[in-house]
């Protein structure tokens, strides 16, 4: 068995056309990492090829099949509880459709590992706008909807709606995770909100998002107007709540 401090959750619904080149893509880097899919009954016959991975790479990758759809959210909560209850240090947040390189898994576990971080971004928007093929209307969207978020929230970041992300373990225990409320963009607010309330240190590390190649963009006009309104939810919310402070719990 290869054992690995790292585990990198994958949610897929339809596929089927990236799930193995991501999986050995992960697989082929220097630092060995775990990988837990999050399978929600994809038509395509997701799930059947992560199956015949599995037989390669046992004990390496592993994979929590749910009935339906239920959301980018839940498949993340869903992954989290897991990778907690394995003891992973470092629970990783990625995308099947090579939008999120995996080449830069290393950089995010290193900001963690190296540079102090609790919580390691990928950001788009760090370091300018790092968006390949992706529309303007969509680039301006997305940067805009950040720009909105930080006015907002006041959290000190610049890509608020990324979802390649690295967290310590401790993060994940301390946040309330039943809590968590939404389940599309607006979700990977809540989680750096959350993160940043709780007193954790959020870094930024750079990196180019590409728009995927093969499959179909779950992103719709339901999940964008979530993220808006849930942002106000968030800020109204947060003058009455009482967030748990890091170190307050005993971390095992």
């Amino acid at each position: 068995m290869q054992s690995s401090d790292s585990i990198v959750i994958i949610p897929t619904y339809n596929e089927k056309e990236n799930i193995e080149n991501i999986i050995r893509a992960v697989f082929g880097l220097d630092k060995i990492f775990h990988i837990l899919i999050i399978e929600d009954n994809s038509p395509d016959g997701t799930a059947e090829i992560v199956k015949r991975l599995q037989i390669e790479f046992p004990e390496r990758l592993f994979m929590i099949q749910r009935e339906g759809k239920q959301g980018l959210g839940t498949a993340y909560i869903t992954g989290f509880h897991w990778a907690i209850e394995k003891k992973y240090d470092f629970i990783f947040e990625m995308d099947a459709d090579f939008s999120h390189n995996p080449n830069d898994l290393p950089r995010l576990y290193h900001a963690c590992t190296t540079l102090g971080a609790d919580v390691a971004i990928g950001s788009r928007y760090v370091c300018g706008v790092n968006v390949v093929n992706w529309p303007m209307g969509r680039v301006l969207m997305s940067y805009f909807a950040s720009k909105y978020v930080r006015f907002i929230t006041g959290i000190p970041v610049a890509d608020t709606t990324a979802g390649f992300k690295c967290y310590r373990r401790e993060v994940l225990e301390t946040i309330e995770l039943d809590k968590i409320r939404f389940k599309g963009y607006a979700f990977q607010i809540e989680m750096k909100f959350m993160a940043y309330k709780s007193g954790f240190n959020i870094i930024e590390v750079p990196v180019i998002f590409i728009n995927r190649e093969l499959g179909t963009s779950k992103m719709n006009s339901g999940i964008f107007g979530e993220a808006v309104m849930g942002v106000l939810q968030l800020k109204l919310d947060s003058f009455f709540r009482k967030y748990p402070k890091k170190h307050e719990k005993n971390i095992s």
